[in-house]
Formats: C-alpha cells, structure tokens, sequence
C-alpha cells in the first residue's frame, strides 16, 4: 500500500490559515484571568519504588499536584486508567537506522496487536514512516491486517526529519479521545527538518501526547554513536511524561515494546481545573507531581500551554 506523504506545510498555508481563525471576543481580549472552569488539564502518571518497579496501589490522596508551584485540588482519578489509546508509531525509514529494524518488524506488530487487544474497544494505531518526508502507512484503525500491509511497505534511504515528524503526528493526535501515545523508532538524529526540536516537542505537549522514543543503536562503538541525537529523544521523552528505551536489536528491543505495554496498562489518570494560577508572560505552565508515600518517584509531563498575561495592546497571548 502507498502511503500518503504528510510531511511539508508551507508557510503560505499556515498564514492563511491563520487568517482565517475567529477574532478575539471581548471577554477575551479584556481579562488576563486563568478560565480554569473550562480547562480541566490531565495528566497521565506513572509511578516506580526505588527499584524501579511498577507501582499500581494509590489512590487519589497520595497525589499532590502543582501548577507553577501553586497547589490544586484533583478533581479527576482514575487508577490504571482504562481511556482509550490512541498509538502513533513512528518508524525512522533513513539509512543505518532501518537497516537495523529490519528484521525487527514483528515485534511492532506484536506491541500493536497487544493495544488492540485490550479491553477498550477503542484503542486505535497509526502507523508512520519518515526519511527526508513523512508518509502515513495506515491512519488510525483496529485492522491488524492494514497495519501489517504499512509496515511490508516500509522503503529505505533518504535524510531523517525526525522534528518534522513528530510535529506532524502530534496534529494528527490533536483532539483523539482518550491518552495520545507516540512511539518514535530512531536513533535520534535529525538531518533535514523545517522544524526543530523546540517546537517539536511544543507541539506535542500542545497535544497531550505522551512521547515513547525507542532508540536504535546501529553502532556499538560509544565513538560512533550518535548520542546528541539520543539525548535529544531522551528530554523529549521526559518533558512530555514518557520514557526512553535503550535497546539495541534482537530480544532487547523486544523487550522495551513488552515494558512499553505494561507502563500503558499502569498509568494514573490525574486532572486538574487550574485554580489561584496567576497569569504570566510565559504561556507555559509548569506541573508538578508529589506522592505522599517516600521512596516513590512519579513521571509525567512537564508541563502544558495555557493563557498568559495581557500584551501591551490587551490581548491575551496564547
């Protein structure tokens, strides 16, 4: 199957678009206030002990979280959350990279079957390619068989922009029910996007997606690796609440894709309406996460875009 090439956007058509969007309303341009009634912020949690292990037992009052440093009242828990997935599988296509997944394709497939297989009828997969473009091989489905037909057409070789793919995808994210999962196969490095990595991972907190890089690594030799590329993936990850796998090939990376599964099936639903937040000039707001129990660390992200203070002319930045 030809997958369909997501991958440029010209600056033309997001100042059209851009044009195109409604005009502030009054009471938006006249109150720098927070409208925490209408923003419930949710943050997906993972808990580990000190060994690292899996933590699945708390209940909401274990929980303290903070917006700028300002403590808020949880109004949403839910423990092992049961929201639908939906799982973005990103696949880098260039050079040494997919030369290394190769013979790797089923343990993708397995890791999808297993999200389809759990009980929510819902959870849903994409699946993409990305070289020196973007293709999607299959858009969201439950169709095992569309999935495995996108991943048989997998083609090698070109330059690698992996920005640009995670900001596409996050689009594509944008407003699915549910947790937004994004799982990036790569070794890291970025020859060739339009974007960087700022606005990257900006647009994938804007989209409450959850970023799961697994990172290939063609070269053993610590010389030869690219680890600015590996450090790249790594703070996506832990900006927007997810984790890096490290694996090499063979069982390795099978077993990330089996922990990657156990860490979906474990994760604490916690929301918030932001309360008493004063407004700044930085439309990022930072979270913060506290457990009442010592020696437990939770892990989720690091924060999310909302509205900001008035600019000199009154208007409230986004």
């Amino acid at each position: 199957m030809g997958g369909r090439r997501v991958g440029r956007i010209s600056a033309a058509a997001l100042i059209a678009a851009a044009a195109l969007a409604p005009p502030l309303s009054a009471e938006d341009q006249s109150s720098p206030i927070f409208r925490s009634e209408v923003n419930l912020v949710r943050l997906l949690v993972t808990v580990k002990d000190a060994e690292g292990s899996l933590v699945t037992t708390l209940d909401r009052d274990d929980f303290e979280v903070y917006d700028n440093g300002v403590k808020q009242n949880v109004a949403v828990f839910e423990r092992d959350t049961t929201q639908p997935l939906s799982v973005s599988v990103l696949i880098d296509s260039s050079g040494s990279t997919y030369a290394e997944f190769a013979d790797e394709e089923q343990d993708v497939l397995r890791f999808v079957r297993a999200v389809l297989g759990e009980d929510n009828p819902h959870n849903a997969a994409a699946l993409y390619s990305f070289n020196e473009s973007v293709t999607l091989l299959s858009s969201f489905t439950r169709n095992m068989p569309r999935i495995e037909q996108g991943l048989h057409g997998l083609r090698a070789g070109g330059a690698t922009a992996l920005y640009d793919a995670v900001w596409l995808v996050s689009q594509d994210l944008e407003g699915r029910e549910g947790r937004r999962i994004m799982v990036v196969i790569s070794d890291g490095d970025d020859v060739g996007s339009v974007r960087d990595f700022h606005a990257a991972v900006e647009a994938a907190q804007l989209a409450d997606a959850t970023v799961y890089p697994v990172v290939m690594i063609p070269w053993t030799n610590p010389i030869l690796r690219n680890t600015a590329g590996e450090h790249a993936l790594i703070t996506m990850a832990q900006r927007t609440g997810g984790r890096v796998f490290l694996p090499a090939t063979g069982k390795e990376l099978e077993n990330a894709f089996v922990d990657l599964v156990h860490e979906l099936r474990a994760q604490y639903l916690v929301g918030y309406y932001p309360h008493n937040v004063p407004p700044s000039s930085n439309r990022f707001h930072t979270t913060q996460v506290k457990l009442s129990r010592p020696g437990l660390r939770a892990i989720t992200r690091s924060g999310y875009y909302g509205v900001t203070e008035p600019d000199q002319n009154g208007l409230k930045r986004k």
